[in-house]
């Protein structure tokens, strides 16, 4: 088969679909790799790290998406690549369809095979491909948002581990998954105190056994939430439904409630964001604020650190672009019920049922 990894063109994009180690796998199994030159540059890998795994070098990512039967990248394709995009080309990357109608009726209309890595699913409902980038990002959220609580950035002015007599600042975690985790770990690092709240009181008790004492757990309720979000510093928005957008747990009306400079990180914006007033932002332009309240929704946070990233997601996309690679997209999905679920659209048809019901269509799962 021919691969193509062509240079993320999203703003501040610097991770890249595949790394020399896994050119060299696909190499190893006599397949075509076509990476597009400087594709790797951002991550710390470069032209001839590329070509010495067995990779040949395009110029354009025209040429790279003309070459090649499947595509490898990152990020959802941009305006842009919308016309690049073959019938019948294989796009394995993150796409986050319920986010946006335009990206969804654009690759229908490409009549191409869409497979979501963030639907990628174990029997066990875990999400393999997703894992990596919301440890990352969960990570991260914490680590912006206490650069953003500094004064000059018009946050509180609050240091979240405190020093001595001075208590410490106060997080709290919407979502006790993979992102609620990382970030409550994170926070729990610096020394805050940690509120993490979640509706799934098995994984609740699973957190309190593991975390350390002041890091405290509760039923997530509107009313709770309204009552934290008063004494919160820092709120991290880390709430995901596979395939669907994200519930709005903090409303327009509820930043009222909350100090000036209180910081919002919304982990969730590239399924809709779960909170009201979530507009999507990007590394250039992180941070708005409305009603005093510091929103930090950037929509690739991962990108910021593109060597850990890359390095991190390739570890455990790179057996399933084998398989796909290996025997074709319609055999390796037949045999692996993981993979299959990351089918999300087929030649001009949603295949994935909470896609369709993001927009209201009526879905045509077979």
């Amino acid at each position: 088969m021919k691969i193509g990894v062509p240079k993320e063109i999203k703003n501040n994009e610097s991770r890249v679909g595949m790394t020399p180690a896994g050119v060299f796998e696909l190499t190893k199994n006599n397949h075509t790799v076509y990476v597009q030159t400087d594709a790797g540059f951002g991550s710390g890998f470069f032209n001839k790290d590329y070509e010495e795994a067995g990779a040949i070098i395009l110029n354009s990512i025209e040429d790279v998406y003309a070459a090649s039967d499947m595509i490898v990248k990152v990020k959802e394709p941009i305006e842009e690549e919308y016309t690049l995009i073959k019938p019948d080309q294989v796009v394995f990357t993150y796409f986050h369809f319920a986010s946006s109608e335009t990206l969804t009726r654009a690759m229908i209309n490409s009549k191409s095979i869409c497979i979501a890595y963030e639907t990628v699913e174990e029997k066990d409902g875990s999400l393999p491909l997703l894992v990596p980038m919301s440890e990352v990002a969960g990570r991260m959220s914490i680590q912006q948002g206490a650069k953003y609580l500094e004064k000059p950035i018009k946050g509180r002015g609050v240091l979240l581990g405190g020093v001595p007599g001075v208590p410490p600042g106060k997080v709290l975690v919407l979502g006790a998954g993979i992102v609620g985790m990382q970030a409550a770990k994170m926070a729990a690092g610096l020394g805050a105190h940690v509120t993490i709240m979640d509706i799934n009181m098995k994984q609740l008790r699973y957190v309190n056994d593991v975390m350390p004492n002041h890091v405290v757990t509760e039923f997530s309720s509107e009313y709770n939430i309204r009552k934290r979000i008063k004494e919160a510093d820092l709120i991290i928005g880390g709430v995901l439904i596979k395939g669907a957008k994200a519930p709005k747990l903090i409303t327009k009306d509820m930043l009222k409630d909350m100090r000036p400079g209180t910081v919002i990180v919304d982990v969730a914006v590239d399924q809709g964001g779960c909170f009201e007033t979530t507009k999507a932002t990007t590394h250039e332009n992180p941070t708005y604020i409305i009603d005093d309240v510091v929103h930090y929704c950037v929509a690739n946070m991962p990108g910021a650190v593109p060597y850990t990233s890359t390095v991190a997601l390739t570890n455990v996309t790179l057996p399933y672009v084998l398989r796909l690679a290996n025997q074709g997209w319609v055999k390796a999905c037949e045999t692996d019920t993981t993979l299959s679920k990351g089918l999300n659209i087929v030649k001009g048809r949603v295949v994935y049922k909470e896609i369709a019901e993001a927009f209201n269509w009526e879905t045509e799962i077979s």
